[in-house]
């Protein structure tokens, strides 16, 4: 199955659950299927899971959806105990596992040889955790996972492949500040401030 597909069949039964996604293509898809304000596009790889879990600690109150890669997610193997051990009840961790670095000339993974990411993630210590090797598999778990008030890990294993949507029609920095007032808005926070020195004030002297 194609990561697109997985995408497809879930985007419907988002409101306004935040998301984090990965470097690659998978931004461009989920911008295209739910261009929404919710939408948080990281541009640097590794970081999915640590930028999801800080959101769901931040605000245990709002379902925080994180679509990763095994690529990054090997990169950063040490967020997988820090999850577990912080245990947001919130989150759900996806990882689409196409064993290898799709946006670098494919090459392979350590999930291409003998790494097994669902058990690194048992190992680390979350314990909702499952493997989808067929479309139906993985909508059911995510739906599970959705409805219920706990910590959830998601393996897909998928083809290699990009569906053929067109490019997030935004720039990292563009995304950073849509977010960023999305959240001050619908949490009514502030998080975003100007200060002005005295010498850039109208009337400094």
């Amino acid at each position: 199955m194609k990561r697109y597909d997985c995408l497809k069949a879930i985007a419907p039964h988002f409101g306004e659950e935040l998301v984090v996604t990965n470097i690659g293509a998978v931004r461009h898809e989920w911008q295209a299927l739910r261009p929404h304000p919710g939408n948080y596009h990281l541009q640097n790889l590794g970081l999915t899971s640590s930028m999801a879990l800080g959101l769901a600690l931040a605000l245990p109150h709002r379902k925080v959806v994180a679509f990763d890669g095994d690529g990054s997610l090997l990169l950063n193997l040490g967020s997988l105990a820090t999850i577990a051990n912080q245990h947001p009840r919130n989150l759900i961790h996806i990882v689409f596992d196409n064993e290898c670095y799709e946006s670098s000339r494919g090459a392979p993974t350590a999930t291409a040889g003998q790494a097994d990411l669902a058990a690194i993630a048992r190992g680390a210590g979350l314990a909702n955790v499952m493997t989808a090797k067929t479309l139906a598999e993985f909508a059911e778990a995510f739906l599970r996972a959705l409805k219920s008030n706990d910590l959830y890990f998601i393996l897909v294993k998928v083809e290699a492949g990009a569906g053929d949507v067109p490019a997030a029609a935004l720039d990292s920095q563009e995304n950073k500040y849509l977010f960023v007032r999305y959240i001050e808005k619908s949490e009514n926070l502030k998080i975003l401030t100007a200060t002005l020195s005295r010498a850039s004030e109208p009337h400094a002297k």
